[in-house]
């Protein structure tokens, strides 16, 4: 949103100083023209009294100028000064904002770039939604009730704050149906299918093939300390948001992490805010966990995995593209069940990483 703010604004009073010295009009006169007194009229001229509405009509009856115009330039002055004395109290509040991730937050395009330390605070707290850090710290309280407590506590509060909001805000640019169940299970079919394709490709496809299902999937890098995967919470009981952060940059864990999410939306209720920490402590976690794993590898065709005695690169290939998925998810899913070891067959696997600095 493009603004103009003038650095300063004269008050009203000096409009109508000048207007009366073209009309040669005295104070005096045109405190008796309005039936006001000579004090009233005085103190509008220097600023220290505000003009009313019901003195803008009288000024456009004494003087002919509209009384929309008085009350636009009263208004105007008054919210300067308001901008002012705000900008003085933001100034104060820089050692706060400090405690975020800002020169990563300005990176990412979540807050804009600003040299005024006021401003970065206002843009900051503009951003957070909120209007003073005091409702941030509350704000703040209340989610830590929602968050299960295991690993995501090692996380700063502030910066997994922060992240946890920046899916929220572009989660609002995603057009969403009402959530439905069965849409939703049709919609992962077919992001199951996109393993396979680049991330120009999926991105948007799952966006669209989630949002006519009433879920809005949103891609949002980490920010430092935050130390999440992914995340998930409803936002209205008609519209849910999968939020992911590309964590550990390789395919196997962005489309695990994707379905354990997806999991929460099918299986938990819609007042727990679900975050992935890697940790899946827990009973619902560990229900996501095997959904995922059961969603992805059917368990059927896991037992002939089972079943190899050694595992070759082609091999995986071949299994992965009978079943319809990347070849990288298994082998993070064997390297997870202990079956292959973590140094092996990482070249199947897909890196990830952000394609502009912005991350837009």
């Amino acid at each position: 949103m493009n603004e103009y703010r003038p650095d300063t604004i004269s008050p009203p009073g000096e409009t109508l100083r000048d207007l009366l010295g073209e009309m040669g009009l005295s104070q005096a006169e045109l405190a008796t023209r309005m039936g006001r007194p000579k004090k009233t009229i005085s103190e509008i001229m220097n600023g220290k009294a505000a003009i009313t509405t019901e003195t803008a009509l009288q000024l456009e009856m004494v003087l002919g100028v509209p009384a929309d115009f008085w009350n636009a330039r009263e208004q105007n002055y008054r919210e300067y000064l308001a901008r002012e004395q705000q900008a003085q109290e933001l100034a104060k509040q820089y050692e706060w904002a400090k405690q975020f991730p800002l020169a990563r937050m300005f990176a990412h395009g979540m807050v804009p770039r600003v040299k005024d330390r006021s401003e970065q605070v206002r843009l900051l707290l503009t951003f957070l939604g909120v209007n003073a850090p005091e409702q941030w710290s509350e704000l703040c309280s209340q989610h830590a009730v929602s968050f299960r407590k295991s690993a995501t506590f090692d996380a700063d509060s502030n910066a997994l704050g922060a992240w946890l909001r920046a899916g929220v805000v572009r989660s609002g640019k995603i057009e969403t149906q009402d959530y439905d169940k069965r849409t939703f299970l049709l919609a992962l079919r077919e992001t199951r299918r996109l393993t396979r394709e680049e991330p120009e490709v999926f991105q948007p496809a799952i966006q669209a093939h989630c949002g006519a299902a009433g879920v809005a999937v949103v891609f949002v890098p980490q920010l430092p300390k935050s130390r999440v995967s992914g995340a998930t919470r409803w936002l209205t009981p008609n519209k849910a948001l999968i939020q992911l952060s590309l964590r550990y940059k390789t395919n196997d864990h962005l489309w695990f992490t994707f379905f354990h999410e997806a999991a929460h939306i099918l299986l938990h209720g819609k007042r727990s805010i679900f975050l992935d920490t890697q940790s899946h402590e827990g009973r619902q976690e560990e229900e996501a966990n095997r959904w995922a794993a059961d969603f992805l590898v059917p368990p059927d065709r896991f037992a002939e995995l089972q079943g190899w005695n050694v595992y070759r690169k082609a091999a995986i290939r071949d299994f992965a593209a009978s079943i319809g998925i990347a070849p990288g998810i298994i082998v993070g899913r064997l390297q997870h069940e202990g079956m292959l070891p973590r140094s092996h067959c990482n070249d199947l696997k897909v890196r990830l990483e952000w394609a502009t600095a912005t991350a837009a």
